[in-house]
Order: C-alpha cells, then structure tokens, then sequence
C-alpha cells in the first residue's frame, strides 16, 4: 500500500498535482489541512478520493480536525496538529495517538517535514507545499505485509 501525504498546500494544489504524477501509482492520498479546497482540487484533477482533515486555515465545520483509519490492521490517525500544539511539542498528539490505539500519527501544521518514531508509534510531518516555502515536500508512506516505512520527499 503505497499512501501520499501532503499538508499546508496553502493553494499550491498543482504542485501536489504534479507530485502525484511523479509519484505513479498511489493507493491512498492524505491532505491534513490547510487548505483542504486543495484536496478537494486533487479529488477533481484525479477522480478519485482523498483523506482529508482541516487546518487552521480552513473554515470551520467542513471538515473534522481529525480522522482515525485503518490501512490493513494499522491505525493511523490524521490531524492537522492545531488542536494538539504540535508547535511547541507532540506531547499531547502523542497522548491523542496512545487513547486512539495509533500505530501511526500524520500531522502538520509546523512547516517542518519529520519522520519520528516515539515510544513504537510513527510520526509522520509532511512538511508544507506553500509557494513561499523555502523547502517544500511531502510524505510517501508505504506499507506491506505488515511492515512500514517512511520517506520525506522534496520537490520544486
């Protein structure tokens, strides 16, 4: 299961656009806010759907702050980081990760692209696609027969 995930797009929706062609073929595709009109661009461009949470800047009531799903038998839980103050740690997203039974966590929200694992659970920044951004990335995740690993990829 190949996933793509991106955060803090900010209306640079064809730069994600052309990531996911450069990507090839893509199981699941992740948008955790900011600006969640940018998935929903994605879903039109690509004809198909995407797991999406809102951000800060996004409006609110249209979509949640946060999502648990399951890719196989791993939960992940999605979220923006907002709600959590992932700025000044992963403290409580953490916490929020160990009550949901999480095996991995996809945030954003800081602009700082990072795969962590901390206490067994995998933290997973894709970092931000912001036309201002001085580096941009996104995050592809990729899990088989049980195993996972992840990767942070920049892109001009």
């Amino acid at each position: 299961m190949v996933c793509i995930i991106f955060s803090d797009t900010h209306g640079n929706y064809n730069l994600a656009a052309e990531a996911l062609i450069e990507a090839g073929e893509v199981d699941l595709i992740f948008h955790l806010g900011d600006v969640a009109s940018d998935a929903a661009m994605l879903e039109q461009i690509f004809s198909r759907p995407v797991e999406k949470v809102a951000g800060n800047c996004d409006p609110p009531g249209i979509l949640p702050c946060e999502l648990s799903t399951e890719i196989g038998a791993i939960r992940v839980l999605l979220t923006h980081g907002d709600c959590y103050n992932v700025k000044s740690g992963l403290k409580s997203l953490k916490q929020r990760a160990v009550a949901t039974n999480s095996q991995i966590v996809l945030y954003g929200h800081t602009h700082n692209a990072v795969v962590d694992e901390i206490d067994g659970i995998l933290f997973i920044n894709p970092g931000s696609l912001h036309q201002d951004s001085s580096f941009k990335s996104y995050a592809r995740l990729i899990i088989e027969n049980g195993r996972v690993s992840a990767e942070i990829i920049a892109i001009d």
